[in-house]
């Protein structure tokens, strides 16, 4: 398995790697998926695939923002890995791509948040180098939306 890892430069190219998205959110049809793309897109929104040939087999999805206690800094909204591709470095190459994508944007930190029950990411992020700094809270305005 020869692994590229490139940035998604179009809607077209995020729209086209849908099922890999279905890994994570298995209720995300394709219509809502565009509809998110297209309200994420402008606000510094972009996404990285990982391609063996022309399938993509993993994706991230990442922010560049700024806030007061940090700084600049790139946010990764995901990770997923195709589950035919877990445990081959496919994710490890994601993060190290985004990690060059923050460097060569001068962000000061990666940052990320993970569901409490999703224990294979925290074992990922912790062999990775992240550290747990704080809580991200959550008050829910739309119970339909976290079904």
């Amino acid at each position: 398995m020869e692994i590229e890892v490139r940035k998604l430069n179009s809607k077209e190219e995020m729209l086209a790697c849908h099922h890999v998205i279905l890994e994570m959110y298995p209720s995300l049809d394709i219509i809502d998926y565009r509809r998110q793309l297209e309200e994420m897109l402008p606000h510094n929104y972009f996404q990285i695939g990982a391609f063996d040939g022309d399938e993509c087999v993993g994706m991230s999805g990442a922010w560049i923002g700024n806030k007061l206690w940090c700084g600049k800094y790139l946010e990764v909204d995901h990770i997923i890995v195709s589950s035919e591709c877990r445990s081959k470095g496919v994710g490890g190459l994601l993060l190290e791509f985004l990690k060059a994508i923050a460097q060569e944007e001068n962000c000061g930190s990666l940052g990320l948040d993970s569901f409490t029950h999703n224990h294979q990411s925290h074992k990922f992020f912790f062999k990775n180098g992240f550290e747990i700094k704080g809580y991200h809270f959550v008050q829910v305005l739309e119970p339909s939306k976290f079904e």
